[in-house]
């Protein structure tokens, strides 16, 4: 079991507070430094997680998603609890934790490890209008969206892939995806699936408009460069989390990040198929009731 270990949970989530407060106090029964936090609070995030041997989320994809992006830097494994809706990326659901979490805990698990993405904005476009800031690198662990901003007309988008131009797009916006983040927006957006260890990225245009319709599969080695042209508004979003605002002209550079991000799984590898299928009737029968209150957690020893 790691010497340090991380809990952040959703902030908007009164039962993943308590959840956590009581999983801390378990935990740290064994012996085990333990600290919590909602992943609100970015500042205690970028403080402490450097320091843990493994953080576990309380909450949905979304809180993951965040917290990936704070412990990709320092290779942490993440466990992630599922108290949201489809929860492609957590590994537990509340009610298995008294029964799988001990055994992750003590070593049991094995490491998945998942491409990230990386953006940079090589211009805003109107500088002097103050769209966004020169030279920015993000990360994503999901998707890179280049759209619309609230104004509900298209953009065009010129794609070049490795210096070569592809196409222009005319569409609501065009989406860039790690294997991880081909089940989400991508998968709305008519997208393929990637196999989660996959590295290949996938292009895709969100709602073409009498422009190329289709989602393109690339090497991990591609190069992607989107640039805008509007009369209105743009926006770069990272992981639907971060927003920018982009203006005619902006050019952002997509590509393979040098980072992995890294899940603790109990699952074997094979398991991502029926869990998948699961995943997908929860999204259509809707989210069934899953009581934190009914899953107390109990270490194991």
């Amino acid at each position: 079991m790691g010497k340090q270990i991380g809990i952040i949970y959703h902030p908007k989530a009164e039962e993943a507070r308590l959840f956590s407060d009581e999983l801390m106090r378990t935990i740290s029964s064994g012996g085990v430094s333990v600290w919590f936090c909602s992943s609100l609070d970015e500042e205690q995030m970028g403080t402490l997680i450097p320091d843990v041997d493994l953080v576990i989320t309380v909450g949905g994809d979304g809180t993951i998603l965040k917290v990936a992006r704070f412990a990709v830097h320092y290779e942490i494994p993440i466990v992630g609890i599922n108290m949201g809706g489809i929860g492609f990326l957590t590994e537990l659901e509340v009610n298995e934790v008294g029964e799988k979490l001990p055994s992750l805990l003590e070593g049991n698990g094995w490491v998945d490890k998942r491409a990230t993405i990386e953006a940079e904005i090589l211009s805003s476009g109107d500088e002097k209008k103050g769209g966004g800031s020169a030279c920015s690198l993000f990360y994503a662990l999901n998707d890179v969206v280049v759209g619309r901003g609230a104004v509900c007309r298209l953009v065009y988008v010129k794609a070049y892939i490795d210096g070569e131009y592809l196409t222009t797009y005319r569409a609501d916006g065009v989406l860039v995806c790690s294997a991880t983040g081909s089940t989400g927006y991508n998968l709305a957006a008519g997208g393929p699936i990637l196999y989660p260890q996959s590295k290949e990225l996938v292009l895709n245009p969100i709602s073409p408009y009498l422009s190329l319709p289709v989602a393109l599969v690339l090497s991990p080695s591609s190069i992607i460069e989107l640039e805008v042209s509007t009369n209105h508004q743009a926006i770069l979003s990272i992981d639907g989390q971060t927003g920018l605002d982009l203006d005619s002209g902006s050019r952002i550079r997509i590509k393979h990040s040098p980072y992995s991000a890294r899940f603790l799984r109990g699952y074997p590898v094979s398991a991502f198929y029926s869990r998948l299928e699961q995943r997908l009737r929860r999204r259509v029968e809707g989210r069934k009731s899953n009581d934190w209150r009914c899953a107390s957690y109990t270490r194991a020893g």
